[in-house]
């Protein structure tokens, strides 16, 4: 930042007074205690107080200095608007009497962790079902309450709230995935950057971009002009977790830039292309590595840091790089403390050997056996 004006910089409020008594007449008392004195100490706080407000001031004029609703307000000046939270989504089972139904808006839930102090995540049915002949039947869920809590992983939902004659039980066979909370300072940041350095114009490839990161979830992009020929464009999505985008998300972009897929302009993407929306493809990044451990290292433990170190890395690497580099993995074993040394490391199956990301594809942690 440019060197600001003395009345905006840094200073005590003892520097302060000592000007103001600087403009005193010589002649008059000024000493710590004489009238002068007392009466200008409560001005020279106040007008330190001033300085701090007016620097305060200054940085959230400028979006890499701002933050939360200062960030907002800057941001959409130039129509980047912070992404809402989504509530995660997916399918419960319920098991009971064969022909019942179950209507929408019934609400079940994850138990509670007294031990942990975790509340219990409240889904409602967005649905009815009716049960088979099996005594099952599935039905769509939503999370009540937006954001990344929602997404949990499979066999966690056994309460109803309210019981239902005839049912017996309730959970969820899958994953419940999707949720993603309110856009964070630094993303929005990114997408605020991205917009005022590299305009997009025209149904340029930055501008599929920008229209696509404009929809909550949507964690990245990539975009394939000529996807299915003359005139058409694929674009390629991710999760804010850098996984493949789930049917929602999909929906919701292509929906917000061609809702009716023929090129007529009906949403943000000019008349004449025809856009179609994909998840990404997700690579399964399988690891095998037998290691030494230092004395008293617990293998479970070592197995946890290694699987968070390698997300991690392909997280950040995703849709960035087209090769998972075993270099990279076996530098995250490296940064164990724990780990002495490590041999036989195989990245799907390949002992020395890159693993190609294709265009539309990204890649996403798969087994993890470490053994000693």
């Amino acid at each position: 930042m440019a060197e600001l004006p003395l009345f905006l910089q840094e200073q005590t409020e003892d520097e302060i007074m000592q000007r103001m008594l600087e403009k005193v007449p010589s002649d008059i008392d000024k000493s710590e205690g004489s009238f002068i004195w007392d009466a200008q100490a409560p001005v020279a706080f106040v007008l330190t107080e001033a300085a701090g407000w007016a620097r305060q001031v200054l940085k959230n004029g400028f979006a890499g200095t701002t933050y939360g609703d200062y960030l907002t307000l800057r941001a959409a000046e130039h129509g980047v608007s912070r992404r809402e939270a989504v509530a995660s989504t997916g399918f419960v089972k319920f098991t009971g009497t064969s022909g019942k139904t179950i209507p929408s808006g019934t609400i079940v839930a994850t138990p509670a962790d007294e031990i942990s102090g975790e509340a219990s995540i409240e889904f409602q049915t967005t649905a009815a079902v009716t049960l088979g002949e099996n005594g099952e039947g599935m039905a769509p869920v939503v999370a009540m309450v937006a954001g990344k809590d929602g997404n949990i992983p499979a066999g966690v939902i056994e309460i109803m709230s309210v019981p239902i004659s005839g049912i017996i039980s309730v959970t969820n066979p899958e994953a419940i995935t999707g949720g993603t909370d309110v856009e964070s300072d630094e993303s929005l940041l990114e997408r605020f950057y991205a917009r005022v350095r590299n305009q997009g114009t025209s149904g340029n490839k930055a501008q599929y971009i920008q229209w696509a990161g404009e929809v909550s979830g949507v964690g990245g992009v990539q975009v394939e002009p000529l996807w299915n020929g003359p005139g058409t464009v694929g674009l390629y999505l991710l999760d804010m977790d850098k996984r493949a985008a789930n049917s929602d998300i999909v929906a919701a972009v292509q929906k917000y830039i061609d809702p009716t897929m023929d090129g007529q302009g009906e949403g943000v993407a000019p008349a004449g292309p025809v856009v179609t929306v994909m998840a990404a493809e997700e690579v399964p990044i399988n690891i095998s590595v037998q290691l030494t451990l230092a004395s008293g290292a617990s293998l479970s433990e070592v197995q946890d840091q290694f699987e968070s170190g390698v997300t991690a890395y392909l997280k950040h690497s995703a849709f960035s790089d087209s090769l998972v580099r075993v270099t990279r993995i076996a530098s995250v074993l490296l940064d164990i403390s724990s780990i002495i040394d490590y041999s036989n490391l195989t990245v799907n199956g390949l002992s020395d050997s890159n693993i190609p990301i294709n265009f539309g594809q990204v890649a996403v942690l798969g087994t993890v056996d470490v053994h000693e």
